[in-house]
């Protein structure tokens, strides 16, 4: 008999501990719920299309350019595509945003700063929000009213439609 008692005790801990845990997962999923909820506005899992960029207007920061690219520090293809932006930006006007902190910036600027004008910090991360780009590189097109005629995350892309 003190068997079976003691048997009763431990499954009634054991389903005492169980009730413990499963509140706990709850709760926690109730933290994910509300946070999914928060973020169900953005689109976080739709791609990036440059493509709505054509026909805006650039802010007077890129006034004048021709060819615009958009570079993050932190984005290793922004570093592979630099010299390309730099070899085309010397043919025409060009304007660099280089948004990021850190001694990278430093970096693409260097890339970039001897063949176009450079924008890096607020003023960088302020165009960067006033045309929406979302995805890092971004390059665009524009004609002489400073309309965006043509915008691509590939530059190689971007200057064939050029032609």
């Amino acid at each position: 008999m003190p068997f079976l008692i003691a048997a009763v005790v431990f499954v009634g801990l054991l389903c005492l501990f169980n009730l413990v845990l499963m509140l706990g997962v709850l709760r926690r999923l109730r933290e994910h719920t509300a946070e999914l909820g928060r973020l169900a506005g953005r689109s976080m899992l739709m791609p990036y299309d440059p493509g709505v960029l054509v026909g805006r207007a650039l802010p007077e920061a890129a006034a004048g350019a021709r060819l615009v690219g958009f570079f993050d520090v932190g984005c290793s293809t922004c570093h592979e595509r630099a010299p390309l932006f730099a070899e085309e930006a010397g043919k025409q006007p060009a304007l660099a945003v280089v948004t990021g902190d850190g001694a990278k910036v430093g970096e693409l600027v260097a890339v970039v700063g001897g063949v176009a004008s450079v924008l890096t910090g607020e003023e960088a991360a302020h165009l960067t929000h006033a045309l929406g780009v979302e995805a890092f590189p971004t390059f665009l097109r524009a004609d002489e009213d400073g309309h965006v005629v043509a915008a691509d995350t590939e530059l190689a892309e971007l200057m064939a439609t050029a032609k």
